[in-house]
């Protein structure tokens, strides 16, 4: 068993630590959508209500700031003096309203990352389907027809000029007959 500068037990009596990892639990959430989204809703709480409690800290800090005067003061100088508390204040509150709409675009584009993982599975197994069809075809069995019984080898109304693959295969080898 290890110890610490204390003398206390960091380790159970297997030696495994009472700690595995700390960014075990992160490791978990960064894996699941819904849970990530979750986690993101707490800090997003949080950042809502420190963002709250400063506006109203700014508009008391406003108030007191732009009410101390001096004696001997012009009009304005309690303004100006006030001015970079007030800035510094409102810079605080302007990043966190960054930082919850950082939050919700976080948690919408890990949302979206997920439906393109599942779509991109789904395309690309699509994708081999089609060529191992195209791979492998599948013989079809020639359409049965009534045959000559002269010449089993022949269809009725096919010219014997006609045998072979096909019909013509450009307007040019129609011969007496017409292209339409």
């Amino acid at each position: 068993m290890s110890t610490d500068k204390t003398g206390k037990s960091l380790t159970d009596e297997n030696g495994k630590p009472f700690f595995d990892d700390p960014n075990a639990a992160l490791r978990q959430i960064a894996q699941n959508p819904a849970a990530y989204a979750h986690y993101l809703a707490d800090f997003n709480r949080v950042v809502l209500d420190m963002q709250a409690k400063l506006e109203a800290l700014q508009h008391e800090t406003r108030v007191h700031c732009r009410g101390t005067r001096v004696e001997g003061d012009r009009r304005g100088q309690a303004f100006l003096r006030s001015f970079p508390v007030e800035k510094s204040l409102r810079d605080v509150i302007k990043n966190l309203r960054n930082a919850v709409s950082g939050l919700e675009d976080s948690a919408h584009k890990r949302h979206a990352h997920d439906e393109k993982v599942k779509e991109v599975k789904k395309r690309r197994r699509e994708k081999a389907q089609i060529k191992q069809r195209k791979n492998s075809p599948q013989l079809q069995a020639a359409p049965q027809s009534w045959q000559n019984p002269q010449n089993p080898g022949l269809q009725q109304g096919v010219r014997e000029a006609d045998r072979g693959y096909g019909g013509p295969t450009s307007i040019y080898d129609l011969g007496r007959r017409e292209s339409a």
